[in-house]
Formats: C-alpha cells, structure tokens, sequence
C-alpha cells in the first residue's frame, strides 16, 4: 500500500486492521486514501471535552448567546448571554440537551414563537446528526426516551420532514421584551467529534438588536 501498489482489500478488511493498529481519525483516513478508498463515516461519538479556546470565544461574544453541542445535542458549554435565553445552569446535566428541552421543557416551549414550525424544523436538523449514531447509541436512546414522554415528538419523528442546513433565522419570545428574531448558524469546532458552536445575532432590521443588547445589558448586571 505505501508503494501505491494496486491491491484488492475490502473496507471490511480496512477496518479491522484500523483496530489492530488502534489508528486515530486522521490515520484510518490515510489509510483508505492509499488504497483508492473511501472512508465509510467514522463512529459516532457523543460525549467530548470542549477546547480551552472554544471557552474564551464564549466569554468573548458577550452581547451575542451561543452554545456548544455534540452529536446527540447534549449542551456542553455555553456563555452569560446564551444562559440568559436558555436557562441552561437550571437543568440537571442529564437533561441539558436542546432536543429534550424543546420538547419537555415550559421555558424553552415559550421561547421559540412560533413553536411548532421552529421545533419541526429543528428536529428535521437532528435527524441528519442522528444518521451518524448507531441503533445502540445513546443518540438512539434519547429518541427512544422522547418517543415516550412527548407526543409531539413522536409525531414530528415519523413525518420524516426534510429542512435545509440549520441555519437562517429563529423567532423567539423574551420575557419582559417580546418578540426579537435572530440569525442563527452552527459552526462546526471538530468535525471528528461533531462537535459545533451555535450563534445567535438579533437581526438588523427595526430595532430588535438594540432592544436585545439592553435587556441582556440589564440580566447581566
């Protein structure tokens, strides 16, 4: 293979030397590139240690919320403005996940007005993060969890509905401030881990920016 020889092995082949070798993401990809493969999607992985960097960036974007999600949406890290939008610090870490928290939690529910257009169309973006996961991950058992407790989950979970990239803009209502929409986008921090930054910016147009970066500036004094 380090000659460029022409050989005939199978990914399945590929894979179990990857485990002999205990190759890292960027090895196993190596190694199918010098056999004029392909690699198959690596395995999921869901839990993961956000960087000290992605933390400073965090405290940087004071007037802007934004958060840090794995491949099952488990919410990792996130900064002052973003715990003010999201409550993120009141929830038990076992449920500090966005998905569950749009179903099952009253604060979240209220925030995004419209809820039920965003949420679907939020629940179209997980379906393709839940394509990376096994049938025994526990990106699969916290479908499975929902599919219990939340009817409208169940629903929206077998319509199948298909939305482009997670990405354009969420309607949300504040508490004492009303309706402010923002642009949002998710920035991918390590693609191995699927691991992403979400960014939330009120829009430009009428005053909604101004009207947000006061009622921020008055929580977090």
């Amino acid at each position: 293979m380090e000659q460029g020889r022409e050989i005939g092995v199978s990914p399945a082949f590929l894979d179990n030397l990857c485990r002999v070798l205990h190759l890292d993401p960027m090895e196993r990809r190596h190694l199918y590139l010098l056999t004029y493969q392909r690699a198959p999607a690596e395995q999921a992985q869901t839990w993961c240690v956000v960087p000290k960097v992605i933390h400073r960036l965090l405290a940087d974007l004071t007037l802007r919320p934004a958060y840090v999600l794995n491949l099952r949406w488990d919410v990792l890290a996130w900064n002052p403005a973003g715990e003010q939008l999201f409550h993120f610090a009141d929830k038990p870490a076992e449920q500090r996940n966005l998905l569950w928290m749009l179903f099952t939690d009253e604060h979240v529910r209220a925030l995004f007005d419209p809820w039920e257009e965003q949420a679907l169309q939020m629940l179209s973006s997980f379906r393709r993060d839940f394509g990376h996961g096994s049938r025994q991950s526990d990106v699969a058992e916290l479908v499975k969890d929902l599919e219990k407790i939340s009817a409208e989950f169940r629903q929206g979970w077998f319509r199948q509905d298909l939305h482009g990239p997670c990405q354009g803009t969420r309607h949300l209502q504040l508490p004492d401030l009303g309706a402010v929409s923002f642009e949002h986008t998710m920035l991918t921090i390590d693609a191995d881990r699927h691991l992403r930054l979400v960014y939330y910016a009120p829009c430009h147009e009428g005053d909604g920016q101004q009207r947000f970066e006061e009622w921020l500036h008055d929580r977090l004094r």
